[in-house]
């Protein structure tokens, strides 16, 4: 029998998958590499849960509800939408893998920046599509004519951006919807820890997608709940190429019970952002470091040693230190404007304090 792999797609046996952050088992990192939130969700979550299951767990045997209905009101709810305006999906890379499979494929492209979220790419390849891509500099300003002039059926923008934790203003987006006649997503995973977000102009824009998750703000991130906010006719394209069942029983009662405890959401928000701003302040103060204004739960930061050196070499020196002192942060060397960086997501402030105690002993060796 020959090797069952040669039977794949020729397109399949060239793609290179998705790599996330390193997820250790041992006890003992900081884990600061994949923008978790350092906090659990708001308790009402495991009391959902548990009623959920019951004393003996019943409920399991039985399917989800096929649309996620109940989430889906509960969704709106927030958003001040109909319930036709949204779709929910097994997170947010869920939604963003029915936006492909819908408008991309080897005669349609999908467009979207770089450096941004590296799962783009893949979801492309594994549609066998055509992507668009427009690079971004290190100025981190918006290319705004450049998607405008996309021949893209569809565009996404991450805002804030991954990995620079840059947010665009709305009037930016706007200025590019009033030109582009293709779907326009905006990929709003860490919108809760920004100063502006979409959702206000969906009603202007009938081509507009709104893209959230509940792993970031939401302390979810093992629940894998996500949702798109759109125009009815988009919604209702999704839902004929989405996933029979796409989000578990407790997954979707979790994600109900947190998006209601409003109040618990944004304290989570608000601790976050005050210990980002914080760290922040800290990197100022080292002489000579380039830091992006973040609009996120995380940072993204040059290193420099105590020589006023900096590159990549540099920032692989700073991973690599940290690493060894089981400090988890991100390092991108594959690309020239993040080769030089690292990313930081926003620990608790004990977390941070470990982090920048490495950081100097980085510095100082």
């Amino acid at each position: 029998m020959p090797d069952p792999s040669t039977l794949a797609l020729p397109h399949v046996a060239t793609l290179h998958a998705y790599t996330p952050g390193l997820q250790p088992t041992d006890p003992g990192w900081v884990k600061l590499n994949t923008n978790e939130c350092p906090y659990p969700p708001s308790p009402r979550v495991a009391e959902a849960i548990r009623r959920e299951l019951g004393d003996d767990g019943r409920s399991l045997r039985l399917y989800p509800n096929p649309r996620s209905a109940p989430l889906r009101v509960a969704v709106a709810r927030r958003h001040g939408l109909a319930e036709d305006n949204v779709c929910i999906g097994n997170g947010s890379d869920d939604i963003l893998t029915m936006l492909v499979r819908a408008y991309c494929s080897d005669t349609s492209s999908l467009g979207f920046t770089v450096p941004s979220y590296s799962l783009y790419p893949v979801l492309v390849e594994i549609q066998d599509g055509r992507a668009e891509v427009v690079e971004l500099d290190r100025s981190m300003r918006l290319p705004v004519e450049r998607i405008r002039a996309s021949s893209a059926r569809a565009f996404v923008l991450t805002s804030p951006n991954a990995p620079t934790g840059v947010g665009f203003a709305n009037a930016e987006l706007e200025h590019v919807l009033a030109g582009y006649d293709g779907l326009f997503v905006v990929d709003e995973a860490y919108a809760a820890f920004a100063r502006e977000h979409t959702v206000p102009l969906l009603a202007r824009h009938r081509n507009l997608v709104v893209v959230r998750t509940l792993s970031k703000a939401y302390a979810l991130a093992g629940i894998r709940v996500g949702y798109a906010l759109a125009d009815a006719a988009v919604i209702d394209v999704l839902d004929r190429v989405r996933d029979s069942y796409n989000v578990s029983r407790l997954s979707q009662v979790a994600a109900i019970a947190a998006i209601e405890d409003d109040a618990y959401f944004r304290s989570l928000v608000a601790r976050v952002v005050a210990t980002r701003d914080v760290f922040v302040t800290d990197l100022t103060k080292r002489r000579g470091w380039f830091t992006y204004d973040s609009q996120a739960n995380f940072v993204f930061t040059e290193p420099r040693t105590q020589r006023g050196e900096t590159g990549p070499a540099v920032a692989r020196s700073a991973y690599e230190h940290l690493y060894a002192n089981k400090v988890l942060v991100r390092y991108f060397p594959n690309h020239p404007l993040t080769a030089s960086f690292l990313r930081v997501s926003i620990g608790t402030d004990d977390e941070m304090a470990v982090l920048r105690e490495q950081l100097d002993a980085w510095q100082a060796s």
